[in-house]
């Protein structure tokens, strides 16, 4: 390799752990910058921006995930249907008990980038409610946040 190049990885080249992370008692805001780092592959000394370097995370119990401060009571998730008057709110504390997949995945997708880059990696993470996953196959490495 030529010292005065600079180095770029090519997507086909990288290789790609899958990790587990436990999320009962972790915040949600460090959690998610520690995936959306893994997920993107800032991790490792091959990054290149345009392309998809990271690796896959796989998150269990995403319904023991916890908020510091008053953000459960008064947090709100806020999406818009398209119609006059269509702003639905919905606070933290309902959507963490009848969807907590939902609460990771758009803390996640926040961080990662605006384009198509961003909408594969965000396809690399895997939630699940419980201490479950269906991935035993990749023989994915535990991973301590």
């Amino acid at each position: 390799m030529d010292p005065n190049k600079t180095f770029m990885a090519k997507e086909e080249e990288v290789d790609k752990k899958w990790y587990v992370i436990d999320g009962a008692g972790k915040v949600v805001g460090r959690l998610a910058s520690e995936i959306a780092t893994r997920l993107r592959g800032k991790h490792k000394p091959i990054f290149t921006p345009h392309c998809d370097t990271g690796d896959f995370v796989i998150v269990v119990n995403a319904e023991k995930l916890k908020f510091t401060g008053k953000k459960l009571d008064q947090k709100l998730y806020r999406h818009h249907t398209g119609f006059i008057g269509g702003l639905k709110e919905i606070p933290a504390k309902t959507v963490l008990e009848k969807k907590p997949r939902d609460i990771l995945f758009r803390a996640v997708k926040g961080m990662l980038p605006k384009n198509s880059l961003g909408r594969r990696q965000l396809k690399k993470l895997k939630v699940f409610v419980g201490p479950e996953h269906k991935h035993r196959a990749q023989k994915p490495e535990k991973l301590e946040i």
